[in-house]
């Protein structure tokens, strides 16, 4: 079992969608590292660049470090078939304008929306962060500082200026705030959720159980549902560790990570990160049977029929709640037949708080990006529809925080 740690960066944004807004300023260079900064904190970038931002720094640089195409025009018709700029607005948890000119700043207080970004402002209900910079002058210009005042009203929030040299060869405030400074209020002001400081093991992915040296039993999960969960659940506040079978998946930023292979590798992984948590959400497709006795060689072709004898794995559910048994405890359902007789009988047996049940086969759930779940907890049920894996994520995540806190409460 391999753990691998998160980022040690004090700052966390791990399942956090940001827009990062660019407009014209010398100080756009700095928008630059700030996205790097942001990722790093495990954030999900999607910059918006101003056409006076373009004059200073080219969209490609931007594109580098986020790995997303750079949004630019309010009127893209290759952007408003896949995702337009009402859509975008509602992908993000926040938008972070920096540098924010003058010019910006009067026109959001104005209300306008004659550009990309001002329309994404106007357009959403998230937290938007403002970070001025400009001449210390601009910035003290009466108009400016009612300007602003109207965005603080609105609840907009600014972040900085800070003060010292400027570009012109002036001294004074006006200076946009170092990126760190401005990734570490951004997370602060973010980290407010519903789940925060709760501690969530979240297992993912398949097991393999050894036939011989070379040969396993395993099954086509792929882990993906597992993976976008933990990081929708710490998007929510939560301190997640993730136990994962054997899969080809990134990390999320802000994790904690151990790596396993068999179901007993995972049911004593998941057992230790238990203790240290309040919530335990099995998405994993763990093997209910395992060959009862390895072959130590490779299994040679001989005969025309080969006989394996199986037996039991370890019920992971069921020993997380036996130890815990006031933990909140979740568990999945993969069913090809009578899904919600079936969740319904693995919720009252298993004692579980809540069980998230999906069709699969027949090109369902698996190898795909997408899916669709039924919710049941104890008297309610709720049916998410088919969705990115990722937006179902964050439905499951919030109704998970929702059912957890009306126990807690």
């Amino acid at each position: 079992m391999t753990p691998n740690r998160p980022d040690s960066s004090p700052a966390s944004l791990a399942g956090r969608r940001l827009l990062l807004g660019v407009t014209g300023g010398i100080a756009a260079y700095k928008a630059a590292d700030l996205t790097r900064r942001l990722m790093e904190a495990g954030a999900e970038v999607q910059v918006v660049m101003t056409a006076s931002a373009r004059e200073f720094v080219q969209p490609l640089t931007f594109q580098a470090l986020s790995g997303k195409p750079v949004r630019t025009d309010l009127f893209d018709a290759q952007a408003e078939a896949a995702m337009g700029h009402i859509e975008l607005a509602r992908w993000a948890d926040a938008i972070v304008v920096a540098p924010a000119s003058a010019n910006f700043i009067e026109r959001l207080a104005r209300g306008s929306a004659d550009d990309l970004l001002t329309t994404l402002c106007v357009a959403t209900d998230r937290p938007i962060f403002v970070v001025p910079a400009m001449n210390r002058l601009m910035w003290a210009n009466e108009a400016t500082q009612e300007n602003v005042q109207k965005l603080r009203a609105r609840s907009v929030q600014v972040l900085g200026p800070g003060s010292g040299s400027q570009a012109c060869g002036e001294v004074g405030d006006g200076r946009m705030w170092e990126p760190i400074t401005i990734r570490d209020a951004v997370a602060q002001a973010l980290s407010q959720g519903p789940l925060r400081g709760v501690g969530v093991v979240v297992t993912a992915g398949p097991t393999r159980e050894p036939l011989d040296p070379v040969r396993v039993i395993t099954n086509r999960s792929s882990g993906k549902q597992g993976f976008a969960l933990a990081q929708a659940l710490a998007a929510l506040g939560a301190r997640v560790t993730l136990v994962a079978g054997p899969v080809s998946l990134p990390t999320p930023r802000g994790i904690e990570r151990v790596d396993v292979e068999t179901a007993e590798q995972m049911l004593s992984a998941a057992m230790s990160a238990a203790d240290g948590a309040q919530i335990f959400v099995g998405t994993a497709a763990v093997a209910d049977y395992r060959p009862k006795a390895a072959a130590k060689e490779k299994i040679k072709k001989k005969d025309d029929a080969l006989s394996v004898e199986l037996e039991r794995t370890s019920d992971i559910l069921a020993e997380i709640r036996a130890k815990h048994p006031k933990m909140f405890v979740v568990g999945f359902a993969a069913e090809t037949e009578k899904l919600a007789e079936h969740a319904q009988e693995k919720l009252e047996k298993k004692k579980l708080d809540l069980v998230a049940a999906n069709w699969v086969g027949n090109g369902r759930a698996f190898d795909r990006d997408d899916n669709a779940l039924h919710l049941f907890w104890h008297g309610g049920d709720k049916e998410l529809a088919q969705k990115s894996k990722t937006d179902l994520a964050r439905e499951v995540a919030a109704a998970i925080a929702e059912r957890y806190g009306n126990r807690s409460a």
